[in-house]
């Protein structure tokens, strides 16, 4: 493709949103029918949605929440993780996967990432993990799965420094991985999805990500941890103000009465929320293997540029699978990655800032709407506050200083794939041309 695509006309001009929500009318009656039901809060929708989401993910149980961030400040909390401890996350990810261990109160230590990787590195884990480690929050950005293996096999074997504060931090038998699944629902590696593959696992249901309802997220915890009954109670309390019955157990004859086990947060979903997810993941493998095919499309558009993209699909011992149609596959072959395809993550070695940022402006002229993922956070004030510097954290800003995110949505056509590449060699050779390196 990418041969023909150089010998094209410009393609007539197209507008190319970033990211909009896929959102049909099979989402529409679902809401509706919510809205009919004289039921829009907490209630049978969210309670099922918890249930499917188990089931798609093969965790042991889910818990729907507000965010992706209020799950996870509940794992955190539910870990009894607070004042005086360490958590170690990504220098390389958004604010919320870090701001979670600031409301809970503990120290957040963050860990570059590995040379040319959006992955934290792992050999740099031993010499950040102290007596006071008592989680780790890796990040699956763009929906990719981070190397688990590797991570577990430096928590182990930092298990001399670990020191369990309680009983589930001693159940788990080491520091607790709590996984930033954000980007991830969907995605698999060595024939495990996200969900049942870290200690607990958060995602993401905002507007931009690939299922959504609107806001949202949700916390899963894999299987024979803990006792999962226990643990969902204590999730939906910290959820509703520590109240121990919600509005529907409250519509039971004779049932208003509650307590209040403590002060909590109020990060419930709702089942208007809830019904949209429904839709959603009825129409999500489809919408899965989409990506997929989008993927593929930048990949060819984009071959012999100087650049490189993400590895979204691959065999994990090194082979690339990129273009392997049967989408099943992935999840059964034990050595295979598959991400959700979330972000189309391409960087340009060799080009400065100024470079990606005038690219992004002359993108934007032809319609085409793009982004960066991330800024990392020893760049932003807060964490600057923290006594962060980026100085400490190279792999991290070199990743950054050149790196596009370009439109990657269901909502796409293979059309308007070809008209990004075609407009990206375009401000390419154009500010080439123009001495912008």
């Amino acid at each position: 493709m990418s041969g023909t695509l150089e010998k094209r006309a410009m393609p007539g001009r197209r507008e190319i949103p970033f990211s909009p929500p896929d959102i049909t009318q099979e989402e529409i009656d679902e809401v509706v029918d919510t809205l009919k039901s004289g039921w829009i809060t907490t209630g049978p929708k969210t309670k099922e949605l918890e249930r499917q989401l188990a089931g798609f993910t093969g965790a042991s149980r889910v818990a729907c929440l507000a965010s992706a961030t209020a799950a996870l400040e509940c794992a955190l909390r539910a870990l009894g993780i607070g004042p005086g401890d360490e958590v170690i996350t990504s220098a390389y990810t958004y604010t919320a996967s870090c701001s979670p261990i600031c409301h809970v109160g503990a120290t957040p230590v963050l860990a570059d990432v590995a040379p040319n990787s959006f992955e934290m590195d792992y050999a740099s884990l031993d010499e950040l993990i102290t007596p006071r480690t008592r989680a780790i929050i890796p990040v699956d950005i763009a929906g990719r799965p981070c190397d688990y293996d590797a991570l577990e096999s430096a928590l182990v074997a930092a298990h001399d420094r670990f020191k369990p504060a309680n009983d589930r931090q001693a159940v788990i038998g080491r520091i607790a991985i709590v996984a930033d699944g954000a980007h991830a629902l969907g995605a698999t590696r060595r024939g495990k999805r996200a969900g049942e593959i870290a200690d607990l696992t958060t995602f993401s249901f905002h507007a931009v990500k690939n299922f959504t309802t609107a806001e949202g997220g949700a916390l899963a915890w894999r299987a024979g941890l803990f006792d999962d009954d226990a643990l969902y109670r204590e999730i939906m309390l910290m959820a509703l103000h520590g109240q121990t019955k919600d509005a529907l157990a409250k519509t039971k004859a004779g049932a208003w009465e509650y307590d209040i086990a403590f002060p909590g947060w109020k990060c419930n979903m709702t089942d208007i929320q809830a019904a949209l997810g429904l839709a959603q993941l009825r129409r999500y493998p489809g919408m899965l293997a989409r990506r997929r095919a989008l993927v593929a499309r930048y990949e060819d558009g984009l071959a012999g540029m100087p650049v490189t993209t993400m590895r979204h699909y691959e065999d994990v011992q090194g082979g690339d699978i990129a273009h392997v149609d049967d989408d099943v596959a992935s999840r059964s072959d034990a050595r295979s990655l598959s991400s959700s395809g979330h972000l189309m993550l391409v960087r340009m070695p060799g080009k400065s800032q100024a470079f990606r940022n005038a690219l992004i402006e002359r993108l934007a002229e032809d319609g085409v709407m793009t982004n960066v993922h991330y800024k990392p956070l020893p760049l932003l004030t807060a964490y600057r506050g923290l006594g962060f510097d980026i100085t400490n954290f190279p792999n991290a800003l070199a990743q950054f200083e050149n790196e596009i995110t370009l439109p990657l949505h269901t909502k796409l056509s293979d059309e308007d794939v070809d008209y990004v590449v075609a407009c990206f060699r375009k401000a390419w050779a154009q500010l080439e041309a123009k001495g912008v390196r």
